[in-house]
């Protein structure tokens, strides 16, 4: 569900909930009359007050509206039905937390890339989308926050030399870690991604930062695992076990809203 409490009169208006419900209803604001776009600031106030009403009345078409968006509620799954396809405010509506900025930087590496690599049916891109939103912390980290010293020495990531571990560590949108994994990403693309320029690359660079998450993704054969709906098994062929799970499966639940 990609709202955890009511939006409207008299209801919690958790922020996060209400910017949720302002990107829906602008979604749908051409069907509104004439009524401008909502600002997606999660504050609730007349306009979006309005706009509930005015939507309830015209297309749910109640006589009497509710003033208010409900969890599993009717006005919720109209509004849905106009989610249009995959495109900024989709990525906004998944990645709520994210701001316009790093949609804007994102947006394009993602909606190319994606589809190069076959990541283009709602299970695939919804799947695809929620390891990211994960690890990146919703597109605001392409690289690990630690120093990579707990790599050291890691003989299964390939960090056979002095220094792998903070050389080599997570970068990306979803995190190539090890000098086996840049090695091999490196071949890949025929530029040597383990020199020490080549490495800040893969954070710094948002289609590269985009690209090298698509790579593992169809190196590790994920999209059949996501045709499945298997969450778990993604989740450990990313992250090796299953930390973040409950979080992974939040984001997978909200991008599936998005993404019907």
């Amino acid at each position: 569900m990609c709202i955890t409490a009511a939006v409207g009169r008299n209801c919690a208006n958790d922020r996060t909930d209400v910017k949720t419900v302002q990107i829906l209803l602008n979604m749908n604001i051409k069907k509104l009359g004439p009524i401008r776009e909502l600002d997606e600031d999660g504050i609730f106030g007349n306009r979006t007050d309005s706009a509930i009403e005015a939507f309830e009345r015209t297309v749910v078409g109640l006589a009497e509206p509710e003033y208010k968006v409900e969890p599993g509620g009717e006005t919720l799954e109209k509004l849905r039905e106009g989610v249009p396809s995959f495109c900024r405010p989709v990525l906004q509506g998944i990645y709520i937390d994210a701001s316009q900025g790093l949609i804007e930087r994102y947006w394009n590496p993602l909606s190319t890339k994606m589809f190069a690599y076959s990541i283009n049916t709602p299970l695939r891109m919804a799947h695809f989308l929620a390891q990211v939103g994960h690890e990146s912390g919703e597109l605001r980290y392409s690289e690990e926050i630690a120093g990579g010293d707990a790599y050291e020495g890691r003989l299964d990531l390939g960090n056979t030399q002095p220094g792998d571990g903070p050389r080599f560590k997570g970068r990306g949108l979803i995190q190539l870690t090890g000098r086996s994994n840049y090695a091999a990403y490196s071949k890949a693309r025929g530029v040597d991604y383990t020199t020490v320029e080549g490495a800040k690359l893969l954070a710094a660079d948002p289609v590269t930062a985009v690209d090298v998450a698509c790579w593992f993704w169809a190196r590790h054969n994920l999209n059949a695992f996501a045709d499945q709906d298997d969450i778990v098994t993604i989740t450990r062929r990313i992250n090796g076990g299953l930390n973040g799970l409950d979080s992974r499966k939040a984001k997978l639940a909200r991008a599936k809203f998005f993404i019907p």
